[in-house]
This record gives structure tokens, sequence and C-alpha cells, in this order.
């Protein structure tokens, strides 16, 4: 196990929008808690997405581009590559997850981390053998998933 975390941007997003407390609460507690520091990843596919969460949310750019700004700091970046692209195909014919899914599996394959952290799959699930996907929601009342 190497101690690596990997982020999807609905965690990063609702640490910022606060239009669901209990989730809020709990993405902010993970975000400051465990997952602080050089042990944390995200790709470049995660920042588009969150500038476009923000963005929908009528965020103004500015105050996006902050975020942003505190997020390069203080996350590990993985580019999304030609070889993160191959994976996340074989990622998705093999599982069949939606290739955007595909993709952020692919990028924590890559960066090596041990869980992925999102509420868009099974709680719990395994993929490759080595990158078990955690829904840090899944305790909270009147969580569907």
């Amino acid at each position: 196990m190497t101690g690596r975390f990997f982020v999807d941007t609905n965690i990063i997003a609702y640490a910022h929008i606060s239009n669901d407390q209990q989730k809020h609460d709990a993405a902010v507690s993970l975000l400051n808690g465990s997952l602080a520091g050089s042990r944390l990843w995200i790709s470049t596919q995660m920042l588009s997405e969150f500038y476009s969460v923000m963005s929908k949310n009528k965020y103004a750019h500015d105050k996006i581009v902050g975020f942003i700004n505190a997020i390069l700091r203080n996350m590990n970046i993985l580019p999304v590559t030609s070889e993160t692209v191959e994976t996340a195909l074989h990622i998705k014919g093999k599982y069949q997850f939606s290739y955007w899914d595909s993709l952020m599996l692919s990028a924590a394959l890559e960066s090596d981390s041990d869980i992925v952290y999102t509420e868009d799959l099974q709680h719990n699930q395994v993929i490759e053998g080595k990158l078990t996907v955690v829904n840090p929601f899944v305790s909270l009342p009147n969580n569907v998933k």
C-alpha cells in the first residue's frame, strides 16, 4: 500500500459548495484531515470538471480561479496522457463504467493510489485488484449510494 488517495471532482466541489451541509462538512473534513498533504492526488480532468461544476453553480470566474490555485498548491496533479486514455478505454470495456469515470480511475491507478474517493461508483469495489472505491458519504443519513 502506498498511502496515496485520489479524489473525484464531486468531493472537491462539495468542499466548496454548501448547498448540502452534511456532504460539505464531510468533504471539508476529509480534505483537511486525513488526506491533507502529499498523499492527495487529482488529475487535470478533475480541475476541468471542477471549473465546470463551479461555473454551473454561479461562482464567478475569479473566485473559481482562486479555488483552483489553492488546489494546485495543495494537491498532486496528474496530467491526463495518451496512456491514461488507453487505460481508461480498457477499464471502460472491462467494468462498463462511463468513459469519464474510467478516465478518473485510470488516473488514480497511474498515481499509484490505494483509494479513490467518489460518490459515483460502488462503495468498496476494487478496481484492477489494487484500487478501492470509497464513498465518503455512505454513512450520512438519507444517502442512497
